[in-house]
């Protein structure tokens, strides 16, 4: 079918030129429009459910709203994890998905289920879904300074919530704007108790007359001189002067609010804080990016809108950037095109020098722009982004996507060397591409089908690395099509005339002296070059002992994050001093160029943190600014941080904006490997956290090690006493009531300023709330209209309890989180499970598994290992279909254990770990190295055809014919991926480990189809002789015994005149 195809392509050659200059165009427009990205979205799908019960313990957020919520969604098709989170006021409910699962079809099954269960909720608590975003969502942060000093904290907080906020939110592509820090303005009413209680005042009565003074009303229309007048009635409180003259009936008369209370306007209760430089408190704000849509043309939207907004702001108020994740984007991506680049002229020149003629390097190069802008072509038709991934699997197969048209090039030079020029060069194109053509398709066919293993991963890893297995099947795909369509047709046109000779080639004659005497020795001693040959296979035993283990390398993002943990008590003042502590720190290193802190939450769903979570955004200057001495890679940095900011009360974690928000979404842990203890008491299980903290805190490799501290909230108990109570009259829900409103600042009306809206919060001063004594004061009106105070009817104490509790699928849970030194996470698991082992014994009822991406890596491994062994089996299917013929199946398949020794010594004595990323590199290496056994077999073959009755002879020659194409394609696969390997820009760490393997394997898998393949078919595959070629290949035999003695000799001088 292949040499059909061949003959059609020749005949129609004007046609395939136009089909090529329309994909030309089509890759070309793909450029501008495809989606950029810096990773893939490797996040699960999620839907976040966020309920809020103000001035609520989170115990009773938990009893009353998270786990009602949380057993209920558990029931929705499709679900993976429930991952709850009741905080003061405020809970979370985190839905993950199955992969595959349509976020909106997934949100609308999350409504339905919630529709049935809001009824069973506290009254006001209405739960609401989260921005249809990623969990990576966050691609841009900002901050607002002003440096004139004119504008105060809460005039700024104003301009980011009812002016940036809004303009923003219409940016293409944003799904919410969430804002951060400052001062969010409220109105203050602080009820004087003794004034309350002199005028027999309530704070019921109080509340309801400040809301009945807070409306606006209207009427029908009216018609007045044939015209129609509208009615309005605005009596909207404006300014604190309104809310002073708001009138109190009283027994005694009407009372103005301010003769009762004082008005004032002051912040809101702050669960979120921001820092920038360690300077102090700022206003912030975070681009939440809309599920699947482009991060490039998204952030690009936003700093266009924001120049614009930035002439409109108070003068000296500006809008610094502090994250900005198009920086990754451009240098990962403008990485890779530079990588593809260099990699085309590093290929262009070796063709070159290897051919000798500038027109067939030409030729071959030409499928390498239109391989790689099909590949672009359908990634855009797919959905499928450029990113660090997609863009890399294109560049570990520039090498082999040249192979079949060097290959064929090669046979079309040798024909022409032979037999000199011809006037018709169609009939020499087409011999020459039929001899060669179905072999190569069918070993890019290998090429392909060997890759099949990637497409097994699941979960994160799938996410991950499927974008490169797409690209590069894309590529190798055109690249097959290009070799049996294009190349023929090109090699027509420009192949012409005398070419010079191989042996007029240096380059070509060197490599024959070297390799003539090797192939002549091995031919000589077939078995111990076989022997030596599994020698070197068992010398893989050193690095596969040594080699750790990762999940992902670390990918160098360009920028850092700092996630230190402080006791869960901590109040907002010493966490806002921790806060600017620890970035006045970092921000003075000469590497950083910005630090934007925070601790708390974000007024968004996607970020449920408690005071105590403080997460710091570190911009680093570009590595050409860093101060001579300093760290040679962000490990080195981080090191040096982790040495610099040791503050009393924190424990420090460093990682990746990116992959940081990755771990916390797919395990629930913020670090990259940790525990989850599972159980029914806060108390037991706050207990065995802290038991495993010291177990893991001696483990070598250990960094630093927290756990979550359950009951380490500080809290004043109000106990009713019924008995008492009901002397007086008072239920519970009015004492309740009563404690609530005195203390709780609860908000009862919203003052309307135009697009501004501010809460109005009634609540008593602080004098009479701070303190068990002054709360014991506070005022109930009994039954019968005497006053009692609240120590009467009520016990007073100061006990813990949570200030946050977690739960997993309904059940509550405990994390204790592990950021270790080096990078062999399996060997530290390893460690640390002996540990746990020897000196943890849980109760029953309570459950302990290791979370974080170093098991995504386990379960990714068993996965691709058994796919691995069914992809042989299929590829030895297409092997026999080939050959027919089981001994070159074996010898074939026998070119993937040789090919990998290189790729594992060049692994680990380059210090890597294995990954998924080297694992894919193996894989890959496999599929070239099946294609260099497929050529050379097709080469000895052919050799043999052409003389039957002189094997020595015909393997010699064929294996020889063999050498200028296979040098050729090593040369150009090693140059194709040297500049990956020496490259320290974004997205290098994660290419390298990849293309380590290829680079190592390259020596060996060689080697072993020069050297080894032929000293095996001599051995078993060639025809036995008859009784007059016998003579002739014991002479052939004979002729090359001196090799083995040392003396390097070529063959016989009359073979030597037939080669």
């Amino acid at each position: 079918m292949i040499a059909r195809v061949i003959d059609w392509s020749i005949r129609n050659r004007l046609l395939v030129l136009a089909a090529c200059l329309l994909l030309l165009i089509g890759g070309v427009e793909s450029l501008t429009r495809i989606k950029l990205d810096a990773l893939p979205d490797l996040s699960d799908v999620q839907v976040i459910v966020r309920t809020e019960l103000p001035g609520q313990a989170p115990q009773l957020v938990e009893d009353q709203l998270t786990y009602p919520l949380a057993a209920s969604l558990l029931a929705v098709p499709g679900t993976r994890a429930v991952r709850g989170f009741s905080m003061f006021g405020e809970s979370y409910v985190y839905v993950i998905f199955k992969d595959g699962t349509d976020l909106y079809w997934a949100r609308s099954r999350i409504l339905e289920t919630l529709s049935q269960t809001t009824g069973r909720l506290p009254a006001g608590a209405v739960p609401t879904l989260g921005p249809d975003a990623s969990g990576v969502g966050w691609v841009f942060e900002y901050a607002l300074v002003d440096k004139s000093g004119r504008t105060d904290p809460a005039r700024l907080r104003a301009l980011q919530d009812f002016y940036l906020k809004l303009e923003l939110q219409s940016v293409p592509g944003v799904a919410e704007v969430a804002s951060l820090g400052g001062m969010a303005r409220q109105f203050q009413i602080e009820a004087d108790p003794a004034r309350l209680a002199a005028h027999g005042v309530s704070m019921e009565q109080l509340a309801q007359a400040v809301t009945d003074a807070n409306r606006s009303g209207g009427g029908a229309p009216l018609d007045m001189a044939r015209a129609e007048y509208l009615l309005r009635a605005d009596g909207y409180v404006k300014n604190l002067s309104d809310f002073n003259d708001i009138p109190i009936a009283t027994e005694g008369g009407v009372l103005r609010l301010k003769q009762l209370a004082n008005v004032s306007t002051g912040p809101q209760l702050r669960r979120g804080l921001a820092d920038l430089d360690g300077k102090g408190d700022v206003v912030g704000g975070i681009i939440v990016m809309r599920h699947g849509e482009n991060a490039m043309s998204t952030i690009a939207g936003v700093k266009q809108r924001l120049a614009q907004l930035q002439k409109s702001l108070p003068e000296g108020v500006e809008v610094v950037t502090t994250y900005d994740r198009s920086s990754l984007i451009e240098r990962a991506v403008h990485t890779l095109r530079n990588k593809l680049l260099e990699e085309s002229i590093v290929v262009a020149v070796i063709c070159g020098v290897f051919l000798f003629r500038l027109r067939s390097a030409l030729v071959a190069i030409v499928t390498l722009p239109l391989g790689i802008l099909a590949a672009l072509w359908i990634m855009r038709v797919q959905g499928v982004s450029a990113n660090i991934m997609s863009l890399g699997g294109i560049a570990i197969a520039v090498g082999a996507m040249v192979d079949g048209a060097i290959v064929m090039i090669e046979n079309m030079h040798r024909h022409l060397e032979q037999h000199g020029p011809s006037d018709d060069i169609w009939p020499v194109v087409r011999k020459a591409a039929k001899e060669v053509g179905p072999a190569l398709f069918f070993s890019l066919l290998i090429i392909t089908v060997s890759f099949l293993p990637v497409f097994t991963l699941e979960g994160q890893e799938a996410r991950l690395f499927a974008p490169l297995a797409y690209t590069k099947t894309y590529a190798m795909a055109a690249a097959a099509m290009l070799a049996i369509t294009l190349t023929p047709v090109l090699m027509g046109y420009a192949i012409k005339g005398k070419l010079p000779p191989e042996s007029a080639n240096p380059v070509n004659r060197a490599l024959k002296r070297v390799y003539r005497p090797l192939l002549n020795a091995a031919l000589y001693r077939p078995r111990l070059t076989i022997v030596l040959a599994v020698l070197l296979l068992a010398s893989t035993a050193v690095p596969l002992s040594r080699i750790g283990s990762e999940f992902m390398p670390p990918l160098d993002e360009g920028d850092l994050l700092y996630m230190p943990t402080t006791l869960p008590s901590v109040s907002a003042a010493e966490a806002a001093d921790l806060l600017q502590r620890t970035d006045a720190i970092i921000a003075a290193m000469p590497e950083v160029a910005r630090v934007f802190g925070k601790a708390g939450r974000a007024d968004t769903a996607t970020d449920p943190a408690p005071l105590s979570m403080m997460e710091t955004t570190i911009m680093l200057k570009p590595r050409s600014e860093w101060p001579a001495g300093s760290a040679k890679n962000n490990a080195e940095l981080i090191a040096k941080l982790d040495e610099t900011v040791r503050l009393a009360g924190l424990t420090n974690s460093w990682g990746f904006p990116i992959k940081t928000r990755i771990d916390m979404l797919s395990t629930g842990v913020r670090s990259a490997l940790g525990l989850k203890i599972s159980g029914p008491d806060l108390v037991e299980l706050e207990k065995q956290a802290a038991q495993v903290e010291a177990l893991l805190r001696a483990v070598p490799g250990t960094r630093s090690v927290f756990a979550d501290r359950a009951q380490a909230g500080r809290y004043i108990d109000v106990d009713v006493l019924r008995d008492q109570a009901a002397r007086y009259g008072l239920s519970v829900a009015e004492i309740q009531r009563a404690v609530q409103m005195a203390v709780g600042g609860e908000s009862i009306a919203t003052v309307i300023n135009g697009r501004e809206r501010y809460p109005v919060t009634l609540r008593f001063p602080r004098g009479d709330r701070n303190g068990l004594a002054a709360l014991s004061e506070i005022r109930l009106k009994a039954a019968d209209g005497s006053i009692v105070p609240l120590r009467a009817v009520a016990r007073l104490s100061i006990v813990d309890g949570p200030t946050e509790i977690k739960s997993e699928n309904a059940r509550p849970v405990a994390y204790v989180y592990v950021d270790i030194a080096g990078a062999d996470a399996g060997g530290y698991l390893d460690a640390a499970q002996a540990a746990l082992d020897n000196g943890l014994q849980l109760p029953p009822g309570y459950t302990l598994s290791w979370q974080g991406q170093y098991l995504n890596f386990k379960e990714a491994k068993t996965r691709l290992w058994t796919a691995v062994a069914m992809t042989l089996l299929l590829v030895s299917g297409l092997l026999y279909l080939h050959f027919r013929d089981l001994r070159k199946v074996m010898l074939v398949l026998a070119c993937l254990p040789f090919s990998v020794i290189g790729g594992f010594w060049l692994t680990w004595l380059l210090g890597y770990q294995l990954s998924v990323a080297v694992v894919i590199g193996l894989i890959a290496l496999a599929g070239v190295a099946t294609e260099f056994g497929i050529v050379m077999l097709l080469y000895l073959d052919q050799a043999m055809e052409e003389r039957p009755d002189d094997a020595y002879t015909a393997i010699l020659s064929g294996a020889l014919l063999r050498l200028r194409p296979k040098a050729m394609t090593v040369a150009v696969i090693l140059g194709g991926l040297l500049p990956v390997m020496l490259s320290d820009e974004a997205g290098a760490d994660v290419m390298q480990r990849i293309a380590a393997p290829l680079i190592g394997g390259m020596v060996t898998a060689p080697l072993f189809s020069l050297i080894v393949i032929p000293a095996v078919y001599w051995l078993a595959l060639r025809p036995r002789p008859t009784a007059v070629a016998a003579g002739s290949d014991a002479a052939a035999v004979a002729a090359i015994t001196p090799a083995a003695t040392g003396t390097a000799v070529d063959a016989p001088p009359a073979q030597e005149a037939r080669l």
